[in-house]
Formats: C-alpha cells, sequence, structure tokens
C-alpha cells in the first residue's frame, strides 16, 4: 500500500492558516481547521519537561517532543493509512521497565532527529508518514524552561519553575517567561506567519501553550507586522486548579493584553455558555481590537471539549465576515 504522501498532490485548497499552541487546544484546533483547509501549519511549543517528553528531554538533550507529535496525529491522512499511523504514533508502552508510559511517536521523532540532524526535516518526514494535511514546526530549536512568578493565598509572591509544576501551581500567576530569555525562533514558522491568511491562537493552557509564543522575539516580532487576521479562541471551562483557577472568560484576555499589549486581535471566539459576563467580555475584546463571536463550539456530550465541526463552523463564520448573530455580517448586512 502507497501512503497518502506518495498519493496525494498540494492542492493548496483554503486559506493559509497558522496555529499557535500545545497539548490538547492545539489539537482540538487542527481538527477544526484540516475541514476548512489542507494548508495548514502549526507552530507548537517546546518547553514539556513531564512523562515521555521530559524523560527524553533529560535524557538525550533533545526538544520534547510530545506536542509536536500531537499536533501531527491531529493532521493525519483520513484514511486508513493515516489513521493507523496517527494510532501508532499515540500508542505507549506499558511495561515495568525503562519504556513504560514511552509514546512510540515519541521514540520515532527523536530517532529521526538522530538519523537525520535536522529537527524540522524529522517532523516532515513524520508527517509525510501520516499523510498530514499540513506541516508542524517547533517554535523554537531550543528546548525552552518555563518560569512564573505566583502570588500565593496568603499574599507572598514566589518563583515557580518548569511547565509542569507552573501548569499545577497553587496560586495567581503573575507573570511568565522563557529560560532561555531570548530564544531564536524556527526559521519556517516566521515565514509561515509572515504569508499566513489567518493565525490562530488558542485555546489550552493559557500561560504554558499559548503565551510561550509571544516570549520568544523572532515569533512576536512576526505576530505584529503580519499582515494576517488574527483569532483568538476561549477555553471552554476554567481549571478547577491550576494555573488559570479560577478564571473567567475575559481576564484570558487581559493576561494576552498584559503580556503582548500590542498585539492585534480581530476575532475572539467564545462558546456562550461559558461566559458568565457578557459585559466584561465584550468590553476586553475591543480593548484587543477585536469582535467577539459567541458560537457554540462544544461537543453536545457535556464534556469540554471543543466540537471539530462546530469550531470550523465558527472559524469559517470568523472568515467569511459574519462576526454578529448568526447570519449577520460585520458591515451589518444580511
Amino acid at each position: 500500500m502507497s501512503s497518502p504522501a506518495a498519493r496525494r498532490t498540494d492542492r493548496g485548497l483554503g486559506p493559509a492558516v497558522v496555529a499557535l499552541g500545545g497539548g490538547h487546544g492545539l489539537s482540538a484546533t487542527l481538527s477544526s481547521l484540516r475541514l476548512m483547509t489542507d494548508r495548514i501549519t502549526a507552530v507548537v511549543t517546546v518547553a514539556d519537561d513531564g512523562g515521555s517528553s521530559g524523560r527524553l528531554r533529560d535524557e538525550l538533550g533533545v526538544l520534547p517532543p510530545g506536542d509536536l507529535r500531537m499536533a501531527l496525529a491531529a493532521l493525519c491522512d483520513d484514511s486508513d493509512w493515516g489513521r493507523t499511523w496517527r494510532d501508532v504514533l499515540q500508542h505507549r508502552f506499558a511495561s515495568t521497565g525503562d519504556l513504560d508510559q514511552h509514546a512510540v511517536g515519541n521514540l520515532l521523532i527523536v530517532a529521526l532527529w538522530e538519523l537525520l540532524g535536522d529537527t524540522v526535516e524529522g517532523l516532515d518526514w513524520v508527517g509525510r508518514l501520516l499523510g498530514a494535511r499540513g506541516r508542524v514546526l517547533p517554535m523554537t530549536a531550543v528546548p525552552l524552561r518555563i518560569e512564573a512568578d505566583v502570588r500565593r493565598p496568603d499574599g507572598t509572591t514566589v518563583v515557580v519553575g518548569g511547565q509542569s509544576a507552573v501548569a499545577t501551581t497553587a496560586g495567581s500567576i503573575v507573570q511568565v517567561r522563557l529560560d532561555p530569555p531570548e530564544p531564536p525562533a524556527c526559521a519556517e514558522a516566521v515565514a509561515a506567519i509572515d504569508a499566513a491568511d489567518w493565525i490562530v491562537l488558542g485555546p489550552g493552557s493559557w500561560y504554558t501553550s499559548v503565551m510561550p509564543h509571544l516570549l520568544v522575539p523572532g515569533l512576536r516580532d512576526a505576530l505584529l507586522r503580519t499582515p494576517a487576521r488574527t483569532v483568538l479562541t476561549l477555553n471552554l471551562s476554567p481549571e478547577e486548579d491550576g494555573e488559570t483557577a479560577g478564571m473567567r472568560a475575559h481576564q484570558y484576555l487581559e493576561v494576552l493584553h498584559d503580556h503582548a499589549p500590542e498585539l492585534r486581535i480581530d476575532a475572539v471566539v467564545a462558546d456562550p455558555a461559558t461566559v458568565d459576563d457578557l459585559e466584561s467580555l465584550s468590553d476586553r475584546s475591543a480593548m484587543v481590537g477585536a469582535r467577539l463571536l459567541l458560537r457554540q463550539v462544544r461537543r453536545g456530550d457535556g464534556t469540554p471539549r471543543h466540537d471539530p465541526l462546530r469550531l470550523a463552523a465558527a472559524y469559517r463564520d470568523v472568515h467569511d465576515g459574519f462576526l454578529g448573530d448568526v447570519g449577520t455580517r460585520a458591515d451589518g448586512r444580511g
């Protein structure tokens, strides 16, 4: 059986979209975007220090491959070939030895990096194996460490280091930063942003998956100068504990504005069931230059997960300029 990559040609269908993030949030975005375009570039955080990724990072000195693997899996070809290789990539070993909980895809990606000596080329090879509907890139070629200033309930402020620790911290995050503080941006990622029609930020862990892209100088500069329209996708539910515990919908925008006040956002996509203060969210959206799009984008089974079809429809409304009530254009015409 020949692979989809060998059979398909680049049809160039749909707008050129760059999605930035990591983990399950980015996977949700990519699962939706692939329904409306083949021209997708995922730019992925590389600060994970836990689980299989953290072990490989510590032992081999490589980028943590887990979020990159998940993005590739989300873009797999919708065929027996693509879905089978997706399942292989996502498979985790269960044993009492050193392979326990290692994901096959993590090992495959790292093996290609060692063989080819090129991070981007290795990811492109995995993409061809999957027949991926797009490209997956790291935001930088060096492993990152996230640090956060956290205000404890007693009023004291402490520094928490490492993505896993920041993601599960108790207290309010005041600010996040990267170590090294000015990592070089992936050149291919910068080029993709420069050539994009649309940029999508979020959903995802706000401080550890979304915000880091704005802390890489090369990516930040590209996001500030790009003529592409930028869409911010809000999370479906606040965390009960961890980095965004208790945060309300409009506060996500405040955090974004505090870390990148000059960043222009064109549209904010939010599920109305997650908005408890519509006036504040509308005001904060206007503060960053955005129109607010309220659409049901969660799954119908009650779980706080995005429905790919519904989210894709919301993105299509943004693309077509339907930013008010359903069927109403941003210019007021029906």
